[in-house]
């Protein structure tokens, strides 16, 4: 009872898939089904005629023969049509379908919080959701009208054969339930095992990235790592291609042996029938009506217990995407006062009064607030941050220190609902962060993160995406490369603002370093409603002087609104009205920079430092 129950439960997910796939092309489903109708029916007309014209040979009448021959043609031909018409809805469908549901799929990446990319598990799971999910829905569909269509041929070779003997129908059923069932075993242990080795995929995968990506290129032949890292990738292979190739012939082996069952069934009730016949109880025509009734029906019936143990195996393989796609989520949508009435914009980033998001809040009330803020990453035991408390007023420059892992960029990522709190809450205009409205909240913020991206798009799409309402906004377009000091990027590269970046596609210009850090900044500048703008060291690949320049424009442009600066450079450091020191995920210091300095603590240890770099 519970094989049949865990069976049961195994095919859960076939409703939902049909449901995919209706909603993905009905016009489709319904001639596929149509199609699979005409397909029962067809063969039982053939073997009716097959009896005719044997009957009208041994009756010696030609007209008739000649008649049933032409009869049988033509019912072949509508079987070849209709098969050529399945395989092409089948192509078809299948095609819509492969593009909807990974569609699905990365709709479904966009509503997951950062936490889930940083889990190795949710990669697994995001693994098995898209190896098979554009093919096993069409197939589950596939299967289950291919069972209805061999149910109504076997229903009526069954009604035939039972003319002649019901035990023929009993042999028929039962032969051919040992090789399901080991076929159902076999399906579920291959699915265990491509579920079971989902990291191991995952990282045959980055071996063949690592060796055949740009970002790696210069490493992996400078390091001589090639052949070290193409050993793993060819091992790893060679022990899945070992795990498939002992899978296949076990299951290989079973099925060949159980389907010599079926095969010894058909020709012990072949004798029955050719002994009956010999005998004179069955004409010749009824012998052949018979005998290709129940070999038909032996097949029809295998095709139904194949198709109902590829069902259970693509079921399987559903769960995997259906499960991905119920990934709770939890980011709140409760709609905040936006800034500006619908349709108003700022024209530029000059200095310009920010009004408060609610007539209700104080205005000593604006600004950010940290109370008693602490941050674990998921699975980790260590404080990435600890009982924050601090009040950034708006329109204030506040400079963030601290050494690499103390927590500066968590508390940005906090600041804009990437993660949420594990305890505490920050307030923004005296609001707590859940309580806003995701999109209102980040139309505030701008930010650009040390580990910016490099978006392999043209030029102008590439700074154009900092408010991607604007994309085709050419003033605002440029303004931002000169805020971002990206004008003489356009300037120096072939076809400027429409030059294609990177090198993934062809004719794409690479940037160095300093010029990707200038683009990501005239990205961030491109938000020009942001009253919020945060810089998390993204020009470390710039020299000091250059670094200095930008920060000092950045000041300049920035006036009147809040601002957060990450640098280790402390003459870039010194221009915020305020300093912070971070120190294992607490506030240690904080400060004017003379103030910090006359404190003679750790911010002072550290200037002192850099200063002796320079000496």
């Amino acid at each position: 009872m519970l094989g049949l129950s865990r069976l049961r439960g195994s095919f859960a997910y076939t409703p939902p898939t049909l449901r995919l796939v209706w909603k993905s092309s009905r016009a489709s489903t319904l001639a596929l089904g149509a199609l699979t109708l005409v397909a029962a029916v067809l063969p039982l007309a053939i073997a009716f005629a097959g009896k005719a014209i044997v009957d009208a040979v041994v009756a010696r009448d030609g007209a008739a023969t000649l008649r049933w021959v032409l009869v049988e043609l033509g019912l072949v031909a509508a079987l070849a049509a209709n098969q050529r018409g399945l395989s092409l809805i089948r192509q078809l469908l299948g095609a819509r379908l492969a593009m909807d549901i990974n569609g699905r799929i990365l709709e479904k990446a966009l509503s997951l919080e950062l936490p889930h990319f940083e889990d190795p598990e949710f990669y697994d799971q995001l693994t098995r959701a898209r190896r098979e999910a554009s093919s096993r829905p069409l197939s589950v569909v596939t299967e289950s009208f291919g069972t209805l269509q061999n149910l109504i041929t076997l229903a009526g070779y069954a009604a035939l054969l039972i003319g002649f003997s019901p035990w023929a129908v009993l042999v028929l059923v039962v032969a051919a339930i040992p090789a399901t069932v080991a076929e159902v075993r076999f399906s579920n242990t291959a699915f265990r095992l491509r579920n079971w080795r989902s990291p191991e995929s995952r990282k045959l995968s980055y071996l063949e990235h690592v060796l055949a990506n740009d970002n790696h290129a210069k490493e992996v032949k400078l390091l001589g790592l090639g052949p070290e890292l193409l050993t793993r990738y060819r091992a790893l292979g060679a022990s899945f291609y070992e795990e498939d190739r002992r899978l296949a012939l076990r299951r290989g082996g079973w099925a060949f042996g159980l389907s010599l069952l079926g095969t010894g069934a058909f020709y012990g009730c072949y004798a029955v029938m050719a002994l009956t016949a010999a005998t004179g109880k069955l004409t010749l025509g009824e012998l052949t009506l018979y005998v290709a009734a129940f070999r038909q029906g032996q097949q029809a019936f295998q095709s139904i217990l194949s198709s109902v143990g590829g069902m259970y195996e693509h079921n399987l393989y559903m769960s995997n995407l259906f499960q991905y796609l119920a990934i709770p989520t939890t980011e709140q949508r409760v709609t905040a006062s936006p800034l500006a009435t619908p349709g108003q914009e700022a024209s530029s980033l000059e200095p310009r009064a920010v009004m408060p998001s609610s007539a209700s809040v104080a205005s000593e009330e604006r600004g950010i607030r940290f109370e008693g803020v602490g941050f674990r990453y998921p699975g980790q035991t260590r404080w990435a941050l600890h009982d924050v408390h601090l009040f950034i007023p708006a329109g204030q420059s506040l400079a963030l220190v601290g050494h690499n892992g103390a927590g500066k960029t968590t508390f940005i990522k906090l600041l804009t609902r990437l993660y949420e709190p594990t305890e505490g809450r920050i307030l923004l205009d005296g609001r707590d962060l859940r309580t806003w409205d995701m999109a209102v909240l980040r139309e505030r913020i701008g930010v650009v993160f040390q580990d910016f991206a490099q978006y392999q798009f043209p030029l102008r799409e590439n700074v154009g995406l900092g408010s991607i309402a604007h994309l085709h906004d050419e003033p605002r377009l440029a303004r931002a490369l000169e805020r971002g000091g990206a004008t003489e990027v356009a300037a120096i590269i072939p076809g400027g603002l429409d030059a294609q970046l990177g090198r993934w596609f062809k004719g794409g210009v690479e940037l160095s370093g300093g010029q990707w850090q200038k683009v990501a900044l005239a990205r961030s500048f491109m938000r020009e409603e942001a009253d919020i703008l945060v810089l998390d060291e993204p020009t470390a690949a710039l020299d000091a002087e250059a670094e200095h320049a930008v920060f000092e424009r950045f000041r300049a442009l920035s006036e009147g609104r809040t601002t957060i600066v990450i640098s280790h450079r402390f003459p870039t450091v010194r221009m915020a009205d305020r300093i912070v020191v971070i120190e294992g995920g607490e506030v240690l210091e904080e400060g004017t920079h003379d103030e910090l300095l006359a404190r003679a603590g750790r911010y002072a240890q550290l200037f002192a430092l850099q200063a002796e770099g320079y000496s």
